[in-house]
């Protein structure tokens, strides 16, 4: 009984010279070519042969049957096809003549193939053009590609950018190829029949390796991120959460939670917390919380006191990200000023910490190793409390 052994092709399928090697190398070691796929081919375990295997190239998937007679009765054996590519066989003491004795006259077999890559590869690049300037609008349009990286929500479209990139290139370069090989052809340089094949399977490989890799984990990310994902109403009493309070920045046993103004999903999204999980931030935390003490007015008599806190909070993979994130958070955050207004202060519980303050609002911007937290405070207390808190709470990692 026969056994089927597969193969992973030794490089791109416009590379015909190779292809012929392989096949013929493989023969003798028992292995018999008898189906080419996309990325392997299928060979069958017998007894060792020397083998010639030649590539005939037509635009149709099947070749004519009466051109495959023409050929057997030369000594030719139809094998198989794959794409424009049609394999044929014959061992090696037949003395077959070659199938193309006229290399210029093999190079018109080759036109139309020619043509379709071109166009191939114009699409491709042209299509590589527009993604690529859709990737850098997603990336930099607003200035914040580290906080785009951190959020992890383009992470997939990234790598699938890139494989398509790579798509784009080996169009470009099988229609360089076969153009060189016609020019060849033309000039009378023959179909180098033993071309070594060993260097471009070891790249084909590794590279087969790369994208499998890649695109399995573009595949993943998406739904890990959103098993991880979860939003819930903060607990009104402190938590072991490494966020900071609106409590303890007030310090004011008279706060009491503000009613809901927004419930969804049985959260109070005025009072809530939102985890969230990226390869380059496995920890985040979003909150917002809102408080209010009866009896107390805003000093422009607006309305009664309510002070509210929003915080960011990223754990990230890599410390050296953290001083471009706290940029890119500034950006994102300087709603009615700007990002120069924000002033960079020492404090020797930070690494780097940036502060803004604006009438009855507070932001925080700092960062400790591979910690980076963000907080705006709007109420009466004051930025020492915040920075107090903020500090207390990169520590807890």
């Amino acid at each position: 009984m026969s056994k089927t052994v597969r193969k992973l092709r030794p490089s791109d399928y416009w590379r015909i010279g190779e292809h012929e090697s392989w096949f013929s190398e493989l023969a003798a070691k028992g292995l018999h070519l008898k189906k080419m796929g996309i990325h392997f081919a299928r060979f069958e375990k017998g007894q060792p042969k020397n083998m010639r295997y030649r590539i005939e190239v037509s635009l149709k998937k099947r070749i004519a049957s009466e051109q495959i007679d023409i050929y057997e009765e030369s000594g030719w054996e139809y094998v198989t096809s794959y794409q424009s590519f049609h394999v044929f066989s014959s061992p090696s003491d037949s003395d077959a003549p070659e199938l193309h004795t006229d290399p210029a006259e093999q190079s018109f077999t080759l036109k139309e193939l020619d043509k379709k890559l071109t166009m191939n590869a114009s699409i491709a690049t042209l299509g590589m053009i527009l993604l690529i300037g859709m990737m850098f609008a997603i990336w930099f349009l607003d200035g914040t590609p580290t906080f785009v990286m951190v959020e992890g929500g383009v992470m997939q479209q990234s790598i699938l950018s890139i494989f398509l990139g790579y798509l784009a290139y080996t169009s470009l370069q099988a229609a360089i190829s076969i153009r060189t090989l016609r020019k060849d052809l033309k000039e009378g340089k023959p179909i180098n029949h033993h071309a070594p094949w060993k260097k471009h399977y070891r790249l084909h490989s590794m590279i087969a390796f790369l994208f499998t890799f890649a695109m399995g984990l573009s595949a993943i990310i998406p739904f890990y991120q959103l098993v991880k994902m979860d939003t819930k109403t903060l607990p009104e009493e402190s938590s072991h959460l490494p966020i900071v309070r609106l409590a303890d920045v007030e310090k004011n046993p008279a706060l009491v939670r503000d009613e809901s103004s927004y419930m969804s999903d049985n959260v109070d999204w005025g009072n809530r917390y939102t985890y969230q999980w990226s390869l380059l931030a496995p920890v985040q935390y979003e909150t917002d919380e809102v408080g209010v003490v009866p009896g107390k007015v805003w000093a422009d008599e607006s309305g009664e006191y309510a002070p509210s806190i929003h915080t960011r909070v990223y754990h990230l993979s890599l410390a050296g990200m953290a001083d471009n994130l706290i940029e890119d958070l500034i950006k994102r955050h300087a709603y009615d000023y700007r990002a120069e207004d924000v002033v960079t202060t020492n404090h020797p519980g930070f690494d780097l910490i940036r502060v803004h303050e604006k009438e009855e609002t507070k932001e925080v911007f700092a960062s400790k190793g591979k910690v980076v937290i963000y907080v705006r405070y709007h109420g009466y207390a004051d930025l020492h409390s915040v920075i107090e808190n903020v500090e207390e709470k990169v520590e807890y990692f």
